[in-house]
């Protein structure tokens, strides 16, 4: 029920249960951990694109027949988190989201890199309907992508927006037609880059949300020592000299 294909340097998961919107089973959850540790262990992967199968929905979170499995409270609090799995995934990851992202789904978009929309994609936090709140990172997640008051509205009233407003509010960077070529696209054009600069860049944004400014900065500064001292740096630096494409080799 996921799928993991891989072309060249770029991996695609795709959660694929079409008929039930793509929502998410704890066997799935598991099934996606697998697969991250899968990619992080390829060194050959230098980006990866996370969708859904079928045209009506990204994903909707988890199946909530399924949440009975869990005997306890505590049981569900100590889940697999799939939103953690996708978090852990070490190169950059590009959300090629067609359709519904809702609840969980809306967390899987949101701890992605980028985010890609297809014109009929929705995004919403409906689990105050139902009596709870999210549980993925999804207010946190929400503060920084769309600020506090926008966050409030999704997380408060449960009712989702369409893509014009979620480009508009920063949620995604672009609306596409075909959303899975054009997130393929730029996930392609990431796994070109330096790899170890990308990993790099990706944990860099990270700090940038979760640290104060001047430790930010600071962290910044020696991360791109890091990348400086690599092989790779130096063969941008060739590249660059020679007025030819570098060749990047994660050393």
């Amino acid at each position: 029920m996921i799928r993991l294909d891989i072309q060249q340097a770029v991996a695609t998961l795709t959660f694929d249960r079409p008929e039930k919107l793509n929502a998410i089973t704890p066997e799935m959850g598991e099934a996606l951990r697998a697969h991250v540790t899968a990619i992080n262990a390829n060194t050959d992967i230098r980006a990866v694109v996370l969708t859904g199968a079928g045209a009506k929905s990204f994903c909707v979170g988890s199946d909530v027949g399924g949440l009975k499995e869990y005997a306890t409270p505590w049981d569900f609090r100590n889940r697999t988190e799939y939103c953690d799995s996708i978090r852990a995934l070490r190169p950059p990851v590009v959300a090629a989201v067609n359709g519904y992202a809702l609840g969980g789904g809306l967390e899987l978009a949101l701890a992605c890199d980028v985010r890609i929309a297809s014109p009929n994609a929705r995004f919403g936090a409906p689990e105050i309907k139902l009596g709870w709140i999210g549980g993925g990172g999804m207010t946190p997640m929400l503060v920084n992508a769309v600020g506090p008051s926008n966050a409030a509205y999704l997380v408060m009233t449960g009712d989702p927006v369409d893509a014009p407003r979620a480009l508009a509010w920063g949620l995604v960077t672009e609306v596409a037609d075909d959303v899975r070529a054009r997130a393929h696209e730029i996930a392609s054009a990431i796994a070109a880059r330096a790899p170890i600069a990308a990993e790099t860049a990706k944990l860099n944004l990270q700090a940038a949300q979760a640290m104060p400014l001047e430790n930010a900065i600071r962290y910044e500064r020696d991360l791109q020592t890091i990348c400086f001292a690599t092989e790779d740096a130096k063969e941008g630096r060739a590249a660059f000299a020679e007025k030819r494409a570098p060749r990047f080799t994660r050393s």
